[in-house]
């Protein structure tokens, strides 16, 4: 039992603790929207774009947060732009400004006098450096985010499994979709100065990935996620602390391995089960179903009603 209580008794550790879960919590309810929707590579482009405002923001002695977020509001209208061309796929569009961003990126840290503590920072952060003031800001994002995601679920669900039909009836899937970026910009921004954008991608995805393999429902994957990134970042806190690796890698590792040990487990329940038909949901409107090539053991497509 010390083994657990003891790494917890230490004020940096348990500030990294609650920096950990309010980042698992909002990831869930984010990440929930990307992974379903398909968007990780986006999410990972935005999460690596942010270097050139983060290294410009550091070098002019400004705010990171500003220039994290102009760099985000960079890549989240270049991925609009870019995604309207007739003639290449949207993920072509996110390669390319990913690639760029971050090389711009390297370009301008390379000028500065600790470049590897710079990118190390910027990819890994420091969990066990959380300050008071950045659970505060951690947790006004976790409220907005909150917010936005319960006012804006209907539009979400629509955009998700039918963008035209959703067109159709009056649910704009074109601006679900920008608020949607903004809910990752906000994410993004609001966490990678605390964590890194390793730590923030990892939790963005792992977590929602692992869950919908098992929930039938977009809440329950949410809960489920939060409750994957909540063990992640306990497990890989005590995992950092004895074993002296670093707590932000480790606490990704973590959530990552759980997404495997999810798929695993699913692999083998199928298995066991045989092909059967899938069972029918009662709340069609609210039902999971993963992007492909990923199959879940009940697939389940969801009706959306016409708006009132």
């Amino acid at each position: 039992m010390e083994w657990f209580l003891d790494p917890f008794a230490v004020s940096f550790v348990q500030r990294a603790l609650w920096g950990g879960l309010l980042v698992s919590a909002i990831c869930a309810l984010v990440g929930t929207w990307v992974v379903l929707r398909g968007l990780a590579f986006l999410g990972d482009a935005m999460a690596h774009g942010m270097l050139p405002g983060v290294a410009l923001a550091s070098l002019l002695g400004v705010s990171p947060l500003l220039g994290a977020a102009a760099s985000a509001g960079v890549m989240a209208a270049g991925v609009t732009a870019l995604g309207r061309l007739p003639r290449l796929s949207g993920d072509v569009g996110i390669g390319l400004l990913f690639a760029g961003m971050l090389s711009v990126g390297v370009i301008v840290v390379s000028h500065s006098d600790s470049f590897a503590v710079d990118l190390t920072g910027f990819l890994f952060g420091d969990v066990l450096a959380v300050r008071e003031r950045d659970l505060w800001q951690l947790g006004v994002a976790l409220g907005v985010t909150a917010v936005v995601t319960v006012l804006g679920h209907r539009s979400f669900v629509a955009l998700v499994f039918d963008a035209r039909k959703a067109d159709t009836l009056g649910l704009r899937p074109g601006y679900a979709r920008a608020v949607l970026l903004g809910l990752m910009t906000l994410a993004i921004v609001s966490s990678f100065h605390v964590v890194g954008t390793l730590l923030v991608f990892g939790l963005l995805i792992a977590p929602p990935a692992a869950t919908v393999l098992w929930a039938r429902r977009i809440p329950l994957v949410m809960l489920g996620a939060a409750l994957v990134g909540a063990g992640a970042t306990v497990l890989g806190l005590l995992v950092s602390w004895h074993a002296g690796t670093a707590a932000g890698a480790t606490i990704s590792a973590v959530a990552v391995a759980a997404f495997f040990l999810s798929a695993a487990t699913a692999v083998l329940r199928t298995h066991r089960r045989g092909r059967r038909p899938a069972p029918t949901a009662a709340h069609p409107a609210d039902a999971v179903q993963p992007v492909q090539p990923a199959q879940p053991a009940h697939p389940i497509r969801p009706e959306i009603e016409p708006a009132p």
